[in-house]
């Protein structure tokens, strides 16, 4: 499991929260009485829940000791936080009705068990809304409608410098932004689609790709050093880690070169809403 520093990943706070916004502002649900988010890191979010749904019982889960740490602080009678896995979360049918996974999912496994599951959950009128991360590695099988989708070079970055050095051996199970390099969780948009659909929701799904402009030395690496890069990080130590992330510097700084206004940070990511009539 990687290791989270809620310091780090609120570095670009405004640039994460702004397609957990995007994402809640397209939930149909107006009254609910049991809300949670799936991976609800330090909380901030989680907090504006509590205020769209002032009457429901709001619950932020996440994985991360240091993130559920983080988000105490937030905590009211109304908003709580808890230790847990998000793929072995198991809600009882008919029991909640608003589900929101920010940027979580890329991290679980097993994708078509699960949402059904968690469709099964939502009462009526309740909704189901996610939004992950797209990568190349999502793209290993094509789409079933044809339709590609824009790719971050980030995956390709890390997994190039991941095999480039003596670290190799060690960094060969290490994870990127979207799970495992050779099997990422994430489906094509259209498979979400038609696997919610299946499960009697009414399915809204998107895809849209930020242009972050980020400010200051080596933001790329920053950025991900927060996400994506924990997995190899926490891998490595001592020489490798060192010359390690000297190379994952010089790589990304090639990848997405400075500019005299900062460095643009192309990151697509889907979206999916799914509701129970």
């Amino acid at each position: 499991m990687a290791s989270w520093d809620p310091q780090q990943y609120e570095r670009f706070a405004e640039e994460r929260a702004r397609p957990f916004r995007e994402l809640v502002a397209r939930i149909p649900t107006t009254s609910a009485v049991a809300v949670v988010d799936l991976g609800c890191g330090p909380g901030t979010m989680t907090a504006t829940l509590a205020e769209r749904w002032p009457d429901a019982a709001v619950l932020g889960l996440d994985s991360s000791p240091a993130m559920i740490e983080a988000a105490a602080r937030l905590a009211t009678p109304q908003l709580r936080f808890q230790l847990a896995d998000a793929g072995a979360w198991r809600p009882q049918r008919g029991s909640v009705d608003v589900i929101v996974a920010n940027a979580s999912l890329q991290w679980v496994p097993d994708h078509e068990t699960l949402l059904p599951h968690w469709a099964a959950a939502l009462d009526d009128g309740g909704t189901l809304a996610f939004q992950v991360p797209v990568s190349t590695s999502d793209r290993s099988r094509p789409p079933a409608d044809g339709v590609s989708t824009p790719r971050p070079v980030s995956a390709e970055v890390f997994a190039e410098v991941a095999a480039s050095g003596p670290w190799a051996a060690t960094l060969a199970g290490a994870t990127d932004a979207t799970g495992p390099r050779s099997a990422s969780p994430v489906l094509p948009a259209a498979e979400y689609v038609r696997l919610l659909s299946a499960a009697g929701l009414t399915v809204d799904a998107w895809e849209t790709t930020y242009y972050h402009v980020l400010p200051g030395d080596d933001p790329v690496y920053e950025w991900f050093k927060g996400t994506g890069l924990r997995p190899y990080l926490d891998a490595l130590a001592g020489a490798d880690l060192e010359a390690f992330t000297t190379q994952m510097r010089q790589y990304l700084r090639r990848r997405y070169p400075r500019e005299p206004f900062g460095t643009v940070l192309p990151f697509p990511r889907l979206f999916v809403v799914a509701h129970r009539a």
